[in-house]
């Protein structure tokens, strides 16, 4: 009799465990994923050449360099520039006509510490 009743438990435990199986796939099933995309592709980086440099000297304190013009060969949409570099902290450029670029340094720059003009631009 014992037989039975352990013969018993093992069908009933299966049909729980497959009535949770069924319950499952029941819930993955339902789910929608929208298409997506993935890829990947290249270009070429070139750089711009930087020509027409200029320094303006402050009015006041002609020791310091109050900003920079300079003319790039092809148009961008952003530039930024340093004089310094030992320093990390780009100044904004404008850009009129997409190649002509002036960056006013906002405290001024000492010349004795200019020492490279790093030019940072995109288009």
């Amino acid at each position: 009799m014992k037989r039975f009743n352990g013969r018993s438990r093992i069908i009933g435990i299966l049909v729980v465990a497959a009535a949770l199986a069924t319950g499952a796939y029941a819930f993955t099933a339902t789910n929608t994923v929208p298409g997506s995309s993935a890829g990947s592709g290249s270009g070429t980086i070139s750089g711009y050449t930087v020509s027409a440099i200029a320094y303006q000297l402050n009015a006041t304190t002609p020791s310091n360099i109050d900003s920079v013009t300079f003319t790039l060969n092809a148009n961008a949409t952003t530039a930024k520039a340093k004089v310094v570099s030992g320093s990390t902290t780009y100044t904004d450029c404008t850009i009129v006509g997409g190649v002509s670029v002036t960056c006013d340094f906002s405290p001024d720059i000492a010349i004795t510490t200019a020492d490279q003009l790093s030019v940072i631009a995109t288009s």
